[in-house]
Parts: C-alpha cells; sequence; structure tokens
C-alpha cells in the first residue's frame, strides 16, 4: 500500500477486517453489509475493490498473508519429516478452520486455479519440507514433489469443506489430516504381496 494515503489505507483495512468477518461467518460477500460493517460508504468500498471478485481476491490474499506468519513459525528445515509435517499441517489447520467458510466464497468467486495460485506463498513451507524430507529419506520419492504438496493443500481444503458440512469435526480435523497427509506423504503401505 506504498503511495497510498493514510485515510485510504485506513479505509482499506477496515474494508479487509470487516470482509474477513462477514466472508469467514458467512461464506459469501455482501458489498453493502461490508461497507456498514466497515464504516465506510459504498462508493469508497467500490473505489477500493470494484467488484466481489476483486474484494474476495483481497480477502484471501489477506488471510493468506496472516496465515504466512503462523506457518512460518514451524521450522520446515529441522527434525524428522514426520514430525515436522505433521506440526505444518496442524498450524495449517488452525488457520484455515478461523477461514474455512472465506474459502467457500473464494472458490465461488475466484475459481479453484485462482485459489491454488493464492496459496503458492504459504504452499512454499510444504515445497521446502517435501524437498528436505526426500533428501533425507524421510517424504516418499517415487511421486512427483509437486503432486505431494497438491495433495497436501487439496486435503486442507477438503477437510474445510468436510467441517463446513458438518461430516468432519473442527476440533478433530487437525488430528486426522495430519493421521492422513504424513501417512500419503511418507510412503506406500507396505503389506503382503
Amino acid at each position: 500500500m506504498d503511495g497510498v494515503r493514510a485515510d485510504a489505507r485506513r479505509s482499506i483495512a477496515a474494508i479487509l477486517d470487516a470482509g474477513l468477518a462477514y466472508a469467514g461467518a458467512n461464506g459469501d460477500v455482501n458489498m453493502a453489509r461490508i461497507a456498514q460493517d466497515a464504516g465506510v460508504g459504498r462508493v469508497t468500498l467500490y473505489a477500493h475493490f470494484p467488484s466481489k471478485e476483486a474484494l474476495v481476491d483481497a480477502l484471501v490474499r489477506h488471510a493468506i498473508d496472516r496465515a504466512a506468519a503462523v506457518l512460518g513459525a514451524v521450522d520446515v528445515e529441522r527434525g524428522p519429516a514426520g514430525e515436522t509435517l505433521a506440526a505444518l499441517v496442524a498450524e495449517s489447520w488452525q488457520v484455515l478452520d478461523n477461514h474455512r467458510h472465506l474459502m467457500v466464497a473464494g472458490m465461488r468467486y475466484l475459481g479453484p486455479e485462482r485459489m491454488r495460485t493464492l496459496h503458492d506463498p504459504a504452499l512454499a513451507h510444504v515445497q521446502r519440507l517435501v524437498a528436505r524430507g526426500r533428501a533425507d529419506g524421510d517424504i516418499r520419492a517415487d511421486l512427483p514433489a509437486d503432486w505431494l504438496v497438491t495433495t497436501v493443500y487439496t486435503l486442507l481444503h477438503a477437510a474445510a469443506d468436510e467441517a463446513n458440512a458438518g461430516r468432519l469435526d473442527p476440533a478433530e480435523a487437525g488430528r486426522v489430516l495430519a493421521a492422513t497427509i504424513v501417512a500419503a506423504l511418507q510412503g506406500p503401505l507396505r503389506g503382503p504381496r
């Protein structure tokens, strides 16, 4: 927001906060209500975000920026890859659980391709962990690394969908996700042939 006037920065921040609260609770975007909750006029909101798509894009980026600080606290360069992966997934779920209804709005207004692109900075943590784990022999190397990263992303968002539908208890989702993702990334089941 370099070069943006202080009052405009305050308006944008208020709009983003109100938008996160509204979309986070409703899974949708109501421009008039968000403007009201932000304490700005609709003209001001539309001056900064000319469409629902523009606002949702900014909201998702804002949520992901907030998540980056949380995910950055997990040191993906140390410890056994499986344990680190479980910690990263648990932290990721805590963040996603707070924004899982926003993800519904994101898919509706932005589509899956844009949503995946917006998540690329957050997925860099997973990419680094997968690369290190493969080098250490802790993460499977029989599948493409990008596919493993996509698996993490997809399962996290599938858990959000399941929690939103009431089929997965959000309080249990972190544990369920960690067990599923660690098993998927550490290798195929070794059983009788």
